[in-house]
């Protein structure tokens, strides 16, 4: 995964409420990388980070979920869980892999290519100031918030 440190590769992405983002116009910000729409992993980090945009906003930090579901798919989650927070689509995991979240992963005795939960805070200047691979969803909005507090 892409270090603390290094510059964030930019990339503009089509977004939810028929929209693109191009991170580059969006800093600071916070993306986060999440495997599939309506999981129930998935569906909790989305609702932490939706519960508190509102305090992402007041640091004037922006914050995007990206996974490889489509517009689609994003909307109807958005929809059914009451989530908030603009969700893009990496269809083609271009941006997973520049990420580097794009990774071999394994379930039920299975080895499949897929997102690894991964979030990034980029500062202001396009370089991550902060990188969290492999999440694990309980407590992690509230840990990224204090950092984007931090910038």
């Amino acid at each position: 995964m892409i270090a603390t440190g290094e510059t964030a590769p930019d990339f503009t992405l089509p977004a939810t409420g028929d929209t693109s983002v191009t991170l580059s116009e969006n800093l600071p910000a916070v993306v986060f990388f999440y495997p599939r729409d309506d999981t129930s992993g998935c569906t909790k980090e989305n609702e932490a980070f939706s519960a508190l945009l509102s305090e992402f906003e007041a640091a004037g930090v922006k914050v995007f979920g990206i996974s490889k579901d489509d517009i689609k798919s994003h909307e109807k989650f958005m929809a059914k869980k009451s989530l908030t927070v603009p969700l893009l689509s990496d269809a083609e995991s271009d941006v997973c892999e520049r990420y580097g979240v794009w990774a071999e992963k394994k379930m039920y005795g299975k080895t499949f290519m897929g997102i690894e939960r991964s979030t990034v805070l980029v500062g202001k200047d396009g370089t991550i100031v902060q990188a969290w691979p492999k999440v694990k969803v309980p407590g992690h909005a509230e840990e990224v918030l204090e950092a984007a507090r931090a910038l």
